[in-house]
């Protein structure tokens, strides 16, 4: 059996509706505190979901019990929303998963916990494309909860024999990202805008680049990391190793939509990297990861199925 923590929101939920089409037995961990059971309708009756809260030691030890692999997707992401508020960032990300892997190690069922961390935790170094065994160098709260939770997975590994695997997801997009929370990811609130006919508003200049990474490869490296011999304890990259520039996703959403979009400027938000690219040369050796879907495609196929939620 298969746990998913936060497996109502955007990432876990697609990773659900993979492990369904395969066949597996999946359960759900989700406090619906940004996830949505709406996420879940395409699993139907197949999924056993428990209504639980990282911080609450009962409600991961009821859901661990029988389990064999995790996939650990429950957090309170967005840089700007730790800024904010760093203690709860803190108290979910960081002892939330602390919490887990001892509730996992005492479940004695689980072969492996895949954890999702962040290309936050390499900070603003100029270094590209960046590697695994850079020096990390966080510079905002949530980084810095990602890895302190990476430390522990490997800790975990080390100590007690808990097979952990951490990806460092490069901001993923796609189907069922939502638009609606002022720390929406860029993606989502671009097209939106623009189907709805307002301003896209892009913090600074606009030309801070990212490796956009499409939801159906971050899928495969959780599915892969799941199962693959020889990898505890390790950490991977998981990306498309390219970078575009917010206003190039501002374009490409133009372009997609077929209709002009008008960018507003604002300030640079605080604990924003200016550039990240990732080498995925580890993943793919090692997990034998490969990206499926590229940006273009991956864009269409957001700005299709947004299309649709919204009605436009």
């Amino acid at each position: 059996m298969y746990l998913i923590t936060g497996g109502a929101g955007f990432i876990g939920s697609n990773i659900v509706d993979a492990l369904i089409q395969r066949g597996e037995r999946v359960r759900v961990l989700d406090n619906l505190s940004t996830g949505s059971l709406d996420n879940l309708k395409a699993a139907g009756n197949k999924v056993e979901f428990v209504e639980g809260d990282m911080r609450n030691m009962e409600d991961l030890r009821k859901a661990v019990a029988g389990v064999e692999y995790i996939c650990h997707q429950a957090a309170l992401r967005s840089v700007p929303r730790s800024v904010d508020d760093p203690m709860s960032t803190d108290a979910v990300n960081t002892h939330g998963t602390l919490q887990l892997l001892v509730a996992a190690r005492e479940a004695k069922t689980v072969k492996r916990v895949v954890y999702a961390s962040s290309s936050s935790v390499y900070g603003d170094s100029p270094l590209l494309p960046k590697v695994e065994d850079q020096t990390p160098a966080p510079i905002s709260p949530y980084a810095v909860s990602k890895l302190a939770a990476e430390h522990y997975c490997r800790t975990f590994s080390v100590l007690y024999g808990l097979e952990t695997v951490s990806l460092r997801y490069f901001n993923v997009f796609g189907p069922k990202q939502s638009p609606e929370s002022k720390y929406a990811a860029v993606v989502p609130l671009f097209i939106r805008a623009a189907l709805n006919g307002e301003p896209v508003v892009v913090h600074g200049d606009g030309n801070q680049s990212r490796d956009f990474t499409y939801i159906d490869n971050v899928v495969q490296a959780n599915l892969l990391s799941c199962t693959t011999p020889g990898v505890g304890g390790q950490v991977f990259n998981i990306a498309c190793n390219s970078r575009h520039s917010v206003i190039e996703i501002a374009k490409t959403v133009e372009k997609l939509i077929a209709r002009p979009i008008t960018i507003e400027h604002t300030p640079p938000r605080a604990g924003d990297v200016r550039h990240t690219q990732a080498s995925i040369e580890k993943a793919q050796r090692l997990l034998m990861y490969k990206p499926t879907v590229g940006f273009e495609d991956g864009m269409r196929r957001t700005v299709e199925w947004l299309r649709a939620e919204l009605g436009k």
